[in-house]
């Protein structure tokens, strides 16, 4: 996955330390480069105006996302992400990720496995950020969004 430098001046590596963390919970998925998609991620948040409290990406399986979907959403269906927001004032949540989901999709829309990742990673601080695709328009706005942020990888 391709993700932007940063000129100097701008957040370094200890900047986003402990704002954006990747971990893997119940598979072994790591991304090929976790700094430049933290500097990505915050410069996204940055232009939306707002402030990052702390993202905690959780990568695992179709198994582990729809036995949460269940649990916490009552949803009986498989699903690529879900976000839990911590706040109405900062951009502080938890984004689970299914990798399975991901890679399923990417075939399903002929696009590569790094760019459907990407896709649903900036979806995520979307909704942090306030985002809902409850509804066509607001899908639609969502996607216009996503697009927007993809471009600047």
């Amino acid at each position: 996955m391709k993700f932007p430098e940063l000129p100097d001046d701008e957040a370094t590596a200890e900047d986003t330390e402990n704002d954006i963390e990747f971990i893997s919970e119940d598979l072994d998925f790591q991304l090929d480069e976790p700094e430049k998609a933290k500097h990505w991620i915050l410069r996204a948040v940055a232009e939306e105006q707002a402030t990052l409290s702390f993202v905690n990406y959780i990568f695992c399986s179709d198994d582990y996302l729809h036995q949460m979907n269940v649990e916490h959403l009552k949803h009986n269906t498989l699903t690529d992400i879900i976000t839990f927001p911590y706040s109405e004032t900062t951009v502080e949540g938890d984004i689970f990720i299914s990798i399975d989901r991901v890679r399923d999709n990417a075939e399903t829309f002929k696009v590569t496995f790094e760019q459907e990742l990407a896709r649903v990673m900036i979806h995520g601080v979307l909704h942090l950020l306030g985002y809902n695709d409850k509804n066509s328009i607001e899908k639609a706005k969502m996607t216009e969004k996503e697009n927007y942020y993809l471009a600047k990888q």
